[in-house]
C-alpha cells in the first residue's frame, strides 16, 4: 500500500467520522422539505388555498426592493408582471 493510498483511506475515514453522524439529520430534513412541497403542490392542485399566502403579504415591501435585481439576473429586461413594474 503506497502513501497516497494510505492518505486517501485516512481522508475517507476522517470524512466518515465528521459527516457520518449528520447524514441521517440531512436526510430527514430533505424528506421534510419534500413533504412540505408535495403538500403545497397537491393542495393547490385540489383547489385548497395556501395558508401561508395571507402571511406573506407582509413581506411584499421587502421583496419589492430586491425584485428589480432579481428579474435582471433572470434575464428579463422589464418586470414580467403587468401590475408590478419597477423599471
Amino acid at each position: 500500500m503506497t502513501i497516497l493510498d494510505r492518505l486517501k483511506a485516512l481522508q475517507e475515514g476522517l470524512n466518515e467520522f465528521y459527516a457520518g453522524p449528520y447524514r441521517s439529520t440531512f436526510a430527514k430534513a430533505g424528506q421534510q422539505e419534500e413533504d412540505l412541497f408535495m403538500l403545497l403542490v397537491m393542495g393547490e392542485a385540489l383547489g385548497i388555498d395556501n395558508p401561508a399566502s395571507y402571511y406573506t403579504m407582509e413581506l411584499l415591501p421587502i421583496i419589492y426592493e430586491d425584485f428589480h435585481a432579481w428579474h435582471l439576473r433572470m434575464g428579463m429586461e422589464h418586470s414580467p408582471l403587468e401590475n408590478f413594474s419597477c423599471c
